[in-house]
């Protein structure tokens, strides 16, 4: 009895190893995966190059985070980057990647620099980049591709480098630290996805832009702000009084989100290799669209 029992021990031991071998496997080739994606997948949304540094995911824990990433200007403008992200962490439930609805628990994205970059008399890059994302006026009757559910989206020590028109004898950047910003419940009503959240990011940067230069940005550019952040819906109205610019945030902007891309397709879950190859595949069709027939 001793033999057969030593085998079963052993048998399952090694069944152990493969295992965690498997996954440590997953997790590797996942984050060169999810590198790609990232970046194929924002730039595509943005109409500009995105690139990311490093992608760090844990299967076995529910975390995502990512470092260095970078969004660069629309074409016409001097400075090469619009903004630069230090550091996310994403903590999100693994067995709801394998779901049409991704629960996200809480997103915390910290040190994000921001040059907002004045072209023309009311132009800028910012608002450039926002105009291009989907309206609200473009969504499909019915959602498509992964919805996310979002409880906590956190953006924290974001600095602003506001640069305007050279003029002789007139400071031409204008720097601005924002408070915390702050979006809880996102995706809600199932018209999230990750297209939408880039522009509700995006959307919430220009808010706290527009709120923090108040009182210390032109009008040219602060106008134009308020009147992108109008048109999204993301600012109920704005009360100019004797060049004392006064805003009134409306709806949150959290809420105010798009509805695009498609799923590239159902996950394949056979044994402990594929399931984390459904995971994968789950994260990056977040990132991605489908193909129209």
């Amino acid at each position: 009895m001793k033999r057969p029992i030593k085998i079963l021990y052993i048998v399952c031991a090694a069944i152990l190893v493969i295992v965690v071998i498997a996954l440590i496997a997953i997790d590797l080739f996942a984050n060169s995966a999810l590198k790609v994606a990232i970046e194929s997948a924002g730039t595509k949304a943005l109409n500009v190059g995105v690139s990311v540094n490093a992608v760090d995911l844990s299967v076995l824990r529910g975390r995502l985070g990512f470092e260095d990433l970078i969004i660069n200007n629309p074409p016409g403008y001097k400075h090469e980057r619009l903004l630069e992200l230090s550091q996310a962490n994403i903590k999100v439930d693994t067995k709801s990647l394998l779901s049409d609805i991704v629960n996200i628990k809480d997103i915390k994205m910290d040190g994000v620099k921001v040059v907002l970059e004045q072209r023309g008399v009311s132009g800028n890059n910012l608002q450039d980049i926002i105009k291009k994302l989907p309206k609200k006026e473009d969504e499909p009757s019915e959602p498509s591709g992964k919805k996310l559910h979002i409880d906590s989206l956190e953006i924290t020590n974001a600095e602003v480098k506001v640069k305007l028109l050279p003029v002789p004898g007139k400071v031409d950047t204008i720097p601005l630290k924002l408070d915390t910003i702050k979006l809880t419940d996102l995706g809600n009503d199932n018209n999230l996805d990750a297209v939408a959240l880039t522009r509700t990011v995006l959307i919430a940067i220009a808010g706290g832009i527009a709120k923090q230069g108040a009182d210390i940005l032109p009008d040219e550019i602060l106008g134009a702000l308020v009147t992108e952040l109008k048109n999204v819906g993301a600012l109920s109205g704005v009360l100019i009084d004797t060049g004392v610019n006064i805003l009134e945030t409306g709806t949150d902007i959290g809420k105010e989100a798009t509805k695009a891309g498609k799923d590239t397709g159902k996950e394949v879950i056979k044994g402990v290799e594929d399931v984390g190859k459904g995971i994968t595949k789950g994260l990056k069709d977040i990132l991605t669209e489908e193909k129209e027939e």
